[in-house]
């Protein structure tokens, strides 16, 4: 049985996983730290299918300067060279992260928190939009990125098979390393607790007002969404 400690422990692995899980693909691109290389004065737009916002539009809507902008640009562009990123992509990067787990179904999550218009690409405005909030947004801008994650069916509530699912997900994921050996009713345990400290109300969903409420009453939560502020 597991005790109240690593029960509650749940919601702060979810964010951080969700934290870590944006600066894999940072990793991936190569764009944890700022190149010292000349760096062009503007976008290079050649050979992409999808041609992003100009600079000074991207740099007004989020938290990166215009020389972030064109390192993360050059970076996404290398690997990505039609200019969006599909789920199976998202798919293949997790897989080379968590090799002794499954990754498929939190990457597929994740993908779809990042591909906010539904189109079945991120385009890099997609990418740069969602790392602006979770690298350097305000706590509720985080939490409401998280929130929107966990809403798989994007109805505006989390119920508990929603939040089993991603529970699921990230066991998945972490594999043989996911200590220790979990029991099959080990996630529901984990979203029962989870249920009963954010649904206020006890009307089986929690809302975003509760999400908020419930994590920002959180201090390991709290901690954990200030440990990648400065990693660009």
């Amino acid at each position: 049985m597991w005790n109240k400690g690593e029960s509650e422990g749940l919601q702060t692995l979810g964010i951080v996983v969700v934290v870590c899980s944006s600066l894999k693909l940072l990793h991936y691109l190569g764009l944890i730290d700022l190149s010292d290389d000349k760096i062009e004065d503007e976008l290079e737009m050649t050979m992409v299918c999808h041609r992003p916002e100009g600079l000074e539009q991207l740099e007004a809507q989020t938290n990166f300067s215009k020389r972030e902008l064109q390192v993360l640009y050059r970076g996404f562009k290398n690997e990505c060279p039609s200019g969006v990123v599909n789920e199976e992509t998202f798919k293949q990067i997790y897989s080379q992260f968590f090799p002794h787990g499954d990754a498929s179904m939190y990457a597929h999550y994740l993908f779809n928190a990042f591909d906010t218009t539904q189109t079945g690409s991120v385009k890099f405005e997609d990418f740069v939009t969602a790392l602006s909030i979770l690298l350097r947004g305000t706590v509720h801008e985080k939490l409401r990125w998280t929130f929107n994650l966990y809403d798989i069916n994007k109805d505006g509530y989390i119920n508990k098979e929603e939040m089993i699912d991603i529970v699921k997900a990230i066991y998945d994921m972490m594999g043989k390393y996911t200590y220790p050996v979990l029991k099959d009713d080990t996630p529901r345990q984990h979203v029962d607790v989870f249920f009963q400290k954010m649904d206020k109300n006890k009307d089986g969903v929690v809302t975003l007002d509760e999400f908020l409420e419930s994590c920002q009453e959180d201090d390991n939560i709290m901690r954990s969404l200030q440990l990648f502020e400065n990693v660009m």
